[in-house]
């Protein structure tokens, strides 16, 4: 069954149902993991969750999360589970600030990150030299893995990449995002990354880090940020050395970097994502021969939810495994 199409669950009509499914209702049993700290040249850090076979030899992938998710967010642990039945080892990591403890700098994560990623790439390459290396992203993380693949073009370490509900033009998501029922994952997302911020302001605080919070404080009050385009103009663009968010928004989409993509690519996208809107998508010219792009007529953002309401199946989990599975080396 993991080449059957996907069929989107007759239960869930409508790309909402799909996208709110899985963070209200999936039930994922726990798994048993390792964490590993990874420690990065700034002096920061990322949390790496590992799982799956202790071998130097089997297929390895690294799972990354999207905007306000962790190693913990069900569609990382899903995929893990799913990797570990096939005998593959993964690797989740949280970017900066999202593993459960503020990360020690100033600087957050962001859909432009790829400086992380590649240090993350590069630290599982010197781990597991012997290994398929492998990489899949989600959403914001997506975004970072087709970046940073086109960023590193004939000399990426990966074997295959998945890319899934990629916001191609920030800019663009970032307009979709304050349309009609959209407001909501909006609201949402500006809830959690005020309290991320604050509560890198607290440890800074507390540890006495007078430079660190003045370094955020200079950044203006978090109240009142209600928009993508408010708070990555008043935040991620002055923390990150953008000029304002529209250039961050231009430097850090992932649609300018397709072209470059030399590694075996999947991109899933759904055409009725609440997150992207049609136009963001990319043009088959725009495309490197490397990448297939497949996109379904629905499955809402981060979803793709199918089977029948006892038995609710996710064509993520088989499909992905199953692609890297057959991906050229």
């Amino acid at each position: 069954m993991n080449d059957a199409p996907f069929c989107p669950a007759w239960w869930l009509p409508g790309p909402h149902l799909q996208t709110l499914w899985g963070p209200l209702c999936r039930r994922q049993s726990p798994l048993k993991r390792q964490r590993e700290r990874l420690w990065l040249a700034d002096g920061d850090f990322l949390d790496l969750d590992w799982h799956g076979p202790d071998d130097p030899r089997v297929p390895l992938v690294l799972v990354l999360h999207g905007l306000s998710g962790s190693s913990r967010s069900l569609y990382v642990l899903g995929l893990q589970q799913a990797l570990a039945e096939r005998g593959w080892a993964s690797a989740a990591l949280n970017w900066r600030g999202c593993s459960g403890e503020p990360n020690r700098l100033p600087r957050a994560y962001h859909s432009g990150a790829s400086d992380d990623l590649a240090a993350a790439i590069a630290h599982l390459r010197r781990l597991r030299p012997h290994a398929a290396l492998h990489a899949v992203g989600y959403s914001l993380g997506g975004n970072v893995l087709l970046k940073h693949l086109g960023e590193s073009g004939a000399d990426c370490a990966l074997q295959a990449a998945v890319a899934v509900s990629v916001p191609f033009r920030l800019d663009q998501c970032a307009d979709r995002i304050g349309q009609g029922f959209s407001r909501v994952y909006q609201a949402h997302f500006m809830r959690a990354m005020r309290t991320y911020l604050e509560d890198k302001q607290r440890q800074f605080a507390r540890l006495g880090q007078a430079e660190h919070l003045a370094a955020l404080e200079r950044l203006g009050p978090l109240q009142g940020l209600r928009t993508f385009w408010e708070f990555d103009g008043r935040i991620t663009a002055p923390l990150h050395g953008f000029a304002d968010a529209r250039d961050y928004y231009r430097r850090a989409s992932s649609r300018y970097f397709l072209a470059a993509i030399r590694v075996p690519t999947l991109i899933v996208q759904a055409a009725d994502d609440p997150f992207v809107s049609p136009h963001s998508l990319p043009q088959p010219h725009e495309l490197s021969a490397n990448i297939q792009f497949e996109l379904q007529a629905g499955g809402g953002h981060v979803g793709f939810v199918e089977g029948p309401p006892h038995r609710p199946g996710h064509y993520l989990e088989r499909r992905i495994p199953a692609w890297l599975a057959g991906a050229p080396l």
